[in-house]
């Protein structure tokens, strides 16, 4: 098995990102933040659009696509950096009325935590009484906590559509940090002709390239240590991207007008989500404590 781009999986990211381009451009990325609010009319675009039923059969409404496609979908996602409870809404389609129109909002339960729950019409993975606000550090993900927790373990494409997501923002960061250090000039020189600079964004494009190497290779096997490897490396490519992206732009990439630190804030959202850095580490060690009683050394 192999994860290849063809010319359908190709048209199918180039589609997502003209319509997150169109849809949910600078201007309205920076009215959510400023309104705090979910956009109801570009969900149920998403959903006319197939972004929720992408996996659905098609003789229910969907594409009748896979985990693969799914992946290329979120990863475009998570590079416009688009707000809302996707991977729960996308993960309900077939199960809750409506989800795969975008008509329904759905969000789940994530250990103690709940994203989106003031606009979600419906909550999966527990009960959310007596939830309460709590401050995020992502000004587009509004978060509460529910007492107690309790809620299911997050099975694996939650944990990898999560990932997908981060992958895009490392992605995104990577592009943007490449095209400033090009573009921005100190001591009548462009900042990328700089070894520090360059080094920079060498480590941002190698940290993101075996992120994605890692997460569609997921999408293919759908194992739960690939799985679980795959959220690692694209946490950290996320975050640190993220980071090195700021160092590239300075001062600049501070401002709240920038979007920089949007990615980041985002970031360290989705590096909690689902599986945690601890949660993967413990999978990612226990097979490896496996595959080494089943060589023993000597």
């Amino acid at each position: 098995m192999a994860f290849r781009l063809d010319d359908d999986r190709r048209a199918l990211r180039r589609g997502v990102r003209e319509l997150l381009r169109g849809r949910f451009g600078r201007d309205a990325l920076r009215e959510a933040v400023d309104t705090g609010t979910l956009d109801r009319a570009l969900w149920r675009e998403l959903g006319a659009a197939g972004f929720f039923a992408l996996r659905l059969p098609e003789e229910d409404g969907g594409a009748g696509l896979g985990l693969p496609e799914a992946v290329l979908a979120f990863e475009e996602a998570g590079r416009a950096l688009l707000p809302g409870p996707l991977v729960a809404t996308h993960l309900a389609a077939g199960h809750v009325e409506g989800a795969a129109e975008g008509d329904v909002v759905v969000t789940a339960v994530d250990g103690t935590l709940v994203e989106w729950l003031d606009a979600a019409d419906t909550v999966r993975g527990g009960g959310a009484e007596g939830a309460r606000p709590v401050r995020s550090v992502d000004p587009l993900t509004p978060l509460h906590r529910v007492p107690g927790g309790g809620a299911v373990a997050a099975g694996p494409d939650a944990v990898l559509l999560t990932a997908a997501e981060q992958l895009g923002s490392a992605g995104r960061t990577t592009e943007m940090a490449a095209r400033y250090a090009r573009e921005r000039e100190q001591f009548g020189r462009p900042i990328g002709a700089f070894q520090a600079v360059a080094h920079l964004c060498a480590g941002m494009l190698e940290r993101t390239e075996l992120a994605r190497v890692a997460v569609y290779a997921a999408a293919v096997t759908r194992d739960p240590v690939d799985v679980a490897a795959a959220k690692l490396l694209a946490d950290e490519a996320a975050v640190r991207g993220a980071r090195d992206c700021l160092q590239v732009y300075g001062g600049m990439g501070f401002t709240w007008e920038a979007e920089v630190h949007l990615h980041l804030k985002r970031a360290w959202v989705r590096e909690r989500r689902w599986m945690g850095t601890a949660e993967a580490e413990e999978v990612c060690a226990a097979a490896l404590a496996t595959e080494g009683e089943a060589f023993p050394q000597g």
